[in-house]
């Protein structure tokens, strides 16, 4: 079986984990600060809070920027769930903006025509979720300038990213956004098991992701608002969750990062292959904008359905009958049965909503060897022969 994505676990990764099962501190110890230190190091951010999650870091990030019951968040719909569910779990409402039909991101063009009808009814967005889906980033730069006129906050879902670049800069670096958040799930471009990370810039936005970890507690004399009882005193100065990472899943953290960069190398030779492969197939293939470095969690293949005389679906079955587990990122949130609840319906997004009658994710991961790529090549060409 070839996996769409998977994770790559050495010997390293293996005594890392194992260092810490030995060590006093499974949880809450020294190695969660280490691997938001390389974290940082990695990307040039000032700060990282490192989380069980990247839908904790997703919250804690909206919480971090005051959302909640009147404000809205707006998003891409082609994404995971989570990118919109953190204002739910805020209170706030959501709504969407369509993609770029060359990258599949959120398109500032949309963003900006959306902005102008909302300042004119009083309903501009407190906060705004660009996400760098198959880890090509946004267009940070066009968004960061309507944030500035509009007066939205700005978290990238970086959830496929970290790795890549955007304008020479590590995506995490965070010049453009007010917080950025990582995933780590085992599919990711590293993985700490399950994890997420946020990271920003601002020391006081910082100190509330902390708080926001870890039930609104702390041992700081300067965040408590009385006096400390005695040395063993702590205060919970907001409501907060447990949203922790334990030193277990850091250490693995810790040793993957040290791989990052080869890892992102060997994505962009599959994804070359790949290219070099397909390109004579009635296939969109994935562009890359010219500002970007992907990371390239995955590799998107768009069916020209007015060229072939299968179906999207056939196709789809096919390669999963070859034992090939291609994927689909993702449905359109707005057409999930909880969001036409709310109002949302088919047609809202037609560019995303295209996308998804088209898109499938073949496999892209650094332990795909050469054999298993044309592998699936083949099983893709005979696919659309059918």
């Amino acid at each position: 079986m070839i996996r769409y994505g998977q994770q790559d676990i050495t010997q390293a990764d293996i005594d890392a984990v194992i260092d810490v099962l030995k060590s006093p501190n499974l949880t809450q110890g020294p190695t969660v600060d280490r691997f938001e230190q390389g974290v940082m190091a990695h990307t040039g951010a000032k700060h990282a809070v490192a989380v069980n999650s990247a839908t904790s870091a997703l919250h804690i990030a909206c919480l971090a920027l005051d959302l909640g019951p009147g404000d809205w968040l707006w998003t891409s719909p082609n994404t995971f769930v989570a990118s919109a569910n953190c204002a739910l779990y805020c209170g706030a409402q959501v709504s969407f903006v369509d993609i770029d039909p060359a990258t599949y991101n959120l398109c500032p063009k949309a963003l900006e025509v959306k902005l102008i009808v909302a300042k004119a009814e009083g309903c501009l967005p407190k906060v705004v979720v660009p996400v760098h889906l198959t880890g090509q980033p946004c267009d940070m730069a066009a968004i960061h300038a309507l944030g500035r006129k509009y007066g939205f906050k700005i978290i990238e879902d970086a959830s496929h990213a970290i790795g890549g670049s955007y304008k020479g800069e590590k995506i995490g670096r965070g010049q453009f956004s007010d917080i950025t958040v990582f995933s780590f799930h085992p599919v990711k471009i590293i993985t700490t098991a399950e994890g997420g990370m946020a990271l920003t810039n601002d020391d006081e936005l910082a100190t509330r992701l902390g708080l926001f970890r870890s039930h609104g507690i702390t041992r700081d004399p300067a965040l408590m608002t009385k006096e400390m009882d005695g040395p063993w005193d702590y205060q919970q100065v907001v409501l907060g969750y447990n949203y922790r990472m334990t030193d277990i899943h850091a250490a693995l953290g810790v040793s993957q990062i040290t791989r990052l960069d080869q890892y992102v190398e060997r994505r962009h030779e599959l994804a070359n292959r790949y290219t070099a492969r397909l390109a004579d197939l009635p296939l969109t293939l994935p562009w890359q904008h010219p500002d970007s470095h992907s990371a390239y969690h995955l590799y998107v293949i768009r069916l020209q359905l007015d060229q072939i005389t299968t179906t999207h679906r056939a196709v789809f079955e096919y390669l999963r009958s070859k034992e090939i587990m291609v994927n689909l990122h993702y449905i359109p949130v707005h057409t999930q049965p909880h969001y036409q609840k709310m109002g949302f319906k088919a047609g809202d997004y037609p560019q995303a909503e295209q996308y998804y009658r088209e898109a499938i994710s073949i496999p892209m991961h650094p332990s795909l060897t050469d054999e298993e790529q044309d592998y699936v090549v083949e099983a893709l060409r005979a696919a659309l022969a059918q």
